[in-house]
């Protein structure tokens, strides 16, 4: 098996030497051997496990990136794939979101009093539908995203379909990177004489991340997919290939 050093995992990625050692000590790649010297070793494993690393994080994120492979690095197959799922789940959720936003808008103008009552929701039936907290939500309204209507007999926040659009929209918004400013614009230009073009243009711009994104987990998945064959194919991330007389240090072969 070839062997590397640090600096030639680092070089291939534009990363720094210390960010391979630091992935290493993260437990986001297998642990390394060293020569007797103390240099590490590194392998075609570890060079497939950081591949795999850094494409999962445009994939999925820094955090979720880690688990998986912290998952796989003790040796939970399942719990790394079940986080894997996750992603695919929540990336098709705001798909589902999005057209439903996209199908909404000529609907998202609608007068407050032409929405049915039937229609209506408290603040903990409308977070459950957004899988958010009810904090999130009043503090949407401290933006000025939402204007719920109070229940006269009892004072409780009251949200109609118009008020759930405008929270389905908020929460697409804020998955996208959009501060609550930018949206609380965009909502109250909505709001007003048919001002969907910035609507429009904030759509379109998720629309083109969620893409990137989806193609980030394939290239994700293909990266994963080679580390898991490694490693079902006896790939041992700890051992030494060739006499330690061979390794320059840091652990790269000589010629």
């Amino acid at each position: 098996m070839i062997t590397f050093k640090p600096a030639a995992l680092a070089r291939e990625h534009g990363i720094s030497a210390q960010a391979v050692r630091n992935y290493e000590r993260d437990g986001f790649l297998p642990p390394a051997e060293r020569t007797p010297s103390g240099y590490r070793i590194y392998t075609e494993v570890h060079a497939a496990a950081l591949r795999a690393y850094l494409a999962l994080i445009p994939a999925c994120g820094h955090a979720t990136a880690g688990r998986i492979m912290g998952a796989l690095a003790a040796g939970d197959l399942d719990g790394a794939l079940t986080t894997v799922d996750r992603g695919h789940q929540q990336l098709l959720r705001d798909r589902e979101t999005l057209d439903a936003v996209r199908r909404a808008v000529d609907h998202l103008t609608a007068e407050p009093g032409a929405v049915p009552e039937r229609a209506a929701r408290t603040i903990g039936e409308l977070a459950r539908r957004l899988r958010v907290t009810p904090a999130t939500v009043r503090n949407w309204e401290g933006a000025g995203i939402l204007v719920p209507a109070r229940d006269p007999a009892t004072g409780y926040r009251v949200y109609r379909a118009a008020d759930v659009r405008d929270a389905e929209l908020a929460h697409l918004l804020r998955r996208g990177g959009y501060p609550l400013e930018h949206i609380a614009t965009v909502v109250r230009q909505v709001r007003t004489a048919g001002g969907t073009g910035s609507l429009s243009r904030a759509l379109d711009d998720w629309q083109r991340k969620l893409t990137a994104q989806g193609r980030a987990m394939l290239d994700a998945a293909a990266r994963l997919s080679a580390y898991l064959g490694l490693l079902d194919h006896g790939g041992n991330p700890s051992a030494m290939s060739g006499p330690p007389d061979r390794l320059r240090p840091g652990g790269e072969v000589n010629p």
